[in-house]
């Protein structure tokens, strides 16, 4: 029961409308510029919702562009192209490249967009804007770097210097796109007494560096016309498998709790909002619906640990999700969605317009433990000598070529240990630090490291110097071996390294390994390769602890990784085996049940209603409650979802009910009321007599 206005969840997808696909979120962001938009608009807008219009910036159905139908020019030289001379495909299409950004696409990309803002959406989501780090070798590119650096084009792989010089100017290409459509766009719009926002949904920063891929990030904070975004984090991108202990494997719930930690910094410290992105499925078609599910649910909890963030995406495509069969675990035949996992999903999706909880408690108050990551590691995703490799979340990456660079361990390295610790791990965003003043107020100690990404600017570490000597704790990990060291850049003929520009503004001595202190804060610099703390996570745990102590805070390990947002206790089981009592509904439950007792074991997930918290008789619904009217001898309301899922939805009455319109089962030991019907979008008229 929230207000519309506010665009707590909302969904993308680009077929008809379809009663069976119809969520009955906030929103619906209608898919790509064809001849249908203006109809499936209009329907969308029908049916009840505020209506946005999503489109990709970096690929698209862009052929008249390509092929010289626009202007009398063909334009495939202005397609991202690898060092084999052949142009980089989106998916599996054969016609569909990734965009070299150069003005006239830009200015392509204008004017096929212009007729939008006559229909009257609300947003304009731009997605995706992406440049591969194996591109770079087309002629439109060659033209921008002699334009961009004065000086004549250098094959990316050539060296560490081209290959970082490549990826600062392909995020300099993606960034200036952007701001030229939006700001256009805006303005015309402005001009016809219309307001649309503009927002970019994108992958996070930990993902885009993992596979590979050039993105704006932190630059989308300094464009004036770009009003929030996407964080696009699902199943896809977060088993993305990684090293820890030694050991390769998929770690979904990790990775997605760092990946969804990074992307709120696109819009901390601003008033811009920001959505986290779930996905029921993924786009890989050959999975399990149980795999489909768990690995949904893994994602889903990691996001509600970040209680920063409300806002939601349930869902990309639900036409995938509710009306294409997938396989069954032990089983070669495909099926449509279990009826069971329809409900599961829309629990979840209905509840998420409830996560705006002031009352935040964390079940471990603990040091607050940040991991640096800087837009630069994107530029970085290369070693002289060494494979890159391709990997888009459809490759089998347990066998990919190259993947020991897919692992990223100089990341997971300094991040895992701590978060299997139970400590509260938030990644942050390095730029962040130069025009965000509290960017760093809720971390106790810093973790960084220029062994894989390194500052663009000094005032990058005046910034620290400033934080730590207000008492905060930094531990800079790094042995400078890495080659991009020495790279042409604003430390290169003054300094060995940038980390020693960070000590001297510090005023630290790096030679020394035990704990300094500056100000009321405290630095400590340990002369090791982070990716070898993949394989031996105590080297880094000893250090970060003692620091960590040093600065007046408790280490004190714990399995269980929980918080508690107003009535709803969201929690994870990271190893071992943890305990819940009390009185719960469980909402990963499609039937609602009751735990007052459970046992989890080690990647056991949680997320429950607490019963005690308050009196609320409404309590959990597969769909969205509109018109409800309470008294005291009637409950009325009419429940909105799919047409043909079965819907659940549990109440909290002191007796039975006299009467009930729809199925429904009253216990009187829990005294919980589970109604259950068949959705249908227009609602189900429900009259609880008492």
């Amino acid at each position: 029961m929230t207000d519309k206005d506010r665009e707590a969840t909302g969904f993308q997808e680009q077929a008809a409308y379809d009663e069976s696909i119809d969520l009955r979120t906030d929103f619906v962001m209608v898919y790509g510029l064809n001849d249908t938009t203006a109809e499936r608009i209009g329907r969308w807008r029908e049916a009840g919702y505020r209506v946005h219009l999503m489109t990709g910036i970096s690929w698209g159905t862009y052929q008249d562009y390509l092929d010289g139908r626009w202007d009398g020019a063909e334009h495939w030289d202005e397609a991202q192209t690898a060092a084999d001379g052949k142009p980089i495909l989106h998916g599996e299409s054969t016609d569909i490249p990734y965009m070299v950004p150069t003005f006239g696409f830009t200015e392509y990309l204008v004017q096929k967009l212009r007729p939008i803002i006559g229909l009257g959406v609300e947003g304009v989501h731009l997605e995706e804007p992406e440049f591969w780090a194996r591109a770079g070798y087309s002629e439109s590119f060659k033209r921008e770097w002699q334009a961009y650096f004065k000086e004549p084009w250098q094959p990316p792989h050539s060296t560490p210097e081209a290959h970082f010089r490549s990826g600062q100017l392909k995020q300099h290409l993606l960034s200036r796109s952007l701001d030229r459509v939006t700001s256009v766009l805006r303005d015309e719009a402005l001009a016809q007494g219309r307001e649309v926002h503009f927002y970019v949904p994108t992958h996070s920063l930990l993902n885009y560096t993992q596979w590979q891929i050039i993105s704006p990030e932190s630059r989308l904070r300094t464009l004036p016309s770009v009003d929030g975004a996407i964080a696009q984090v699902w199943t896809g991108t977060s088993r993305t498998p990684n090293v820890y202990d030694g050991k390769v494997a998929e770690r979904t719930f990790e990775t997605a709790y760092l990946e969804y930690g990074i992307a709120q910094d696109l819009t901390r410290g601003t008033d811009r909002r920001l959505w986290f992105l779930h996905d029921p499925i993924e786009d890989h078609p050959d999975r399990t619906w149980e795999d489909y599910l768990a690995n949904y649910q893994r994602t889903l909890v990691a996001s509600l640990l970040h209680p920063g963030v409300s806002r939601y995406e349930v869902a990309p495509w639900p036409h995938r999700i509710f009306n294409r069969p997938y396989l069954r675990e032990g089983s070669t035949e495909r099926s449509l969605i279990p009826p069971e996992t329809a409900t599961s999903y829309l629990i979840a999706m209905n509840t998420l317009r409830d996560l705006d909880q002031p009352d935040v408690r964390w079940a471990h108050e603990g040091p607050r433990v940040g991991i640096a990551l800087s837009d630069t590691a994107m530029f970085q995703r290369w070693s002289p000598g060494g494979e890159s490799g391709h990997y888009d979340g459809l490759q089998d990456a347990l066998a990919l070529e190259g993947r020991e660079q897919l692992h990223f361990s100089d990341f997971y390295g300094l991040a895992l240990p701590p978060l299997y610790e139970g400590q509260r791990v938030t990644p942050v965003q390095l730029e962040s630090v130069i025009d965000t003043p509290d960017a760093l107020d809720d971390i106790d100690v810093l973790v960084l490291s220029y062994e894989f990404q390194k500052p663009l600017a000094p005032s990058i570490h005046y910034a620290l110097a400033g934080w730590v000597n207000r008492g905060g704790s930094l531990l800079y990990v790094g042995d400078g071996a890495d080659p991009y060291h020495e790279i042409r850049s604003w430390w290169t003929g003054r300094y060995d390294t940038c980390a020693d520009h960070l000590a001297e503004s510090l005023g630290a001595d790096r030679n020394r390994n035990d704990i300094q202190p500056i100000g009321r804060g405290h630095v400590r610099f340990v002369a090791s390769r982070p990716a070898d703390f993949t394989t031996k996570p105590a080297d880094l745990i000893t250090p970060l602890r003692e620091l960590t102590q040093a600065a007046g805070h408790t280490w004190q390990p714990t399995n269980w990784l929980a918080v508690q947002r107003g009535p709803y206790l969201i929690g994870a089981v990271l190893d071992g085996t943890h305990v819940v009592d009390g009185t719960y509904l469980d909402l990963l439950d499609p039937h609602l049940g009751v735990v007052h007792h459970r046992e989890l074991t080690a990647g056991a997930l949680t997320w429950l209603r607490d019963l005690t918290y308050d009196d609320a008789t409404l309590l959990a619904s597969a769909g969205r409650i509109v018109d409800y009217q309470e008294t005291d001898t009637t409950i009325t309301f009419t429940c909105e979802a799919p047409q043909g899922v079965q819907v659940i939805t549990a109440l909290r009455l002191p007796t039975a009910p006299i009467s009930v319109t729809v199925n429904s089962h009253y216990n009187p030991t829990t005294h919980l009321l589970h109604l259950n019907h068949p959705g249908t979008p227009t609602g189900t008229p429900i009259t609880i007599t008492r």
